[in-house]
């Protein structure tokens, strides 16, 4: 499908955690398919799942595939917590600025920012979805960047505006947190 190529490409930048014997599903269409899953309202590796085995049938004949069936959740869990989450930010973040560079005259972009805490980024104590590995409160995010469990927004949010060289003409748009008069 030619509108989600662009996406694709970045997406076969991103290192596969996988070894080469491994690789059955090829990982720019497992990490697209995720994606799509997830809008879609997906929360766990089995919604993954269950998202591509009733659209299979359409991913297969959009994509050119010729998958039989979905990827196992214990295959797809191996794959997304395997890759490089520093790798994959950077392929989203290419994606992001071809996207805003067609439809925007340069400088005369827009850029909103407002931090949220991940629904379920934690699971509670003795769930079966509990990571003891990373037992902390909910990880924060803003354009997939942590934030320090004692710190705010704030500091990110600058440290992001930044990174992005933004020209003058830019909007940028930040909720009242981002007030204060020595900001």
């Amino acid at each position: 499908m030619a509108a989600f190529s662009p996406l694709l490409d970045m997406l076969a930048d991103v290192p596969d955690p996988r070894r080469a014997e491994g690789k059955l599903y090829k990982l720019p269409y497992v990490l697209l398919f995720s994606i799509l899953a997830i809008v879609s309202g997906c929360n766990s590796y089995r919604g993954i799942v269950t998202f591509v085995d009733v659209h299979r049938p359409r991913l297969n004949a959009a994509f050119g595939l010729n998958w039989r069936r979905a990827p196992a959740h214990t295959a797809v869990r191996y794959i997304l917590q395997g890759l490089d989450p520093v790798e994959v930010e950077a392929a989203f973040r290419r994606h992001a600025a071809l996207l805003q560079a067609a439809r925007t005259v340069p400088g005369q972009g827009s850029i909103a920012l407002d931090g949220k805490t991940l629904r379920g980024s934690v699971e509670p104590r003795g769930s079966p979805d509990f990571d003891a590995f990373h037992d902390r409160a909910a990880a924060q995010v803003l354009a997939h960047v942590d934030i320090a469990e004692k710190s705010n927004e704030i500091p990110a949010a600058q440290a992001l505006l930044g990174e992005l060289g933004l020209a003058r003409g830019v909007i940028v748009t930040l909720d009242a947190l981002h007030c204060p008069k020595n900001i």
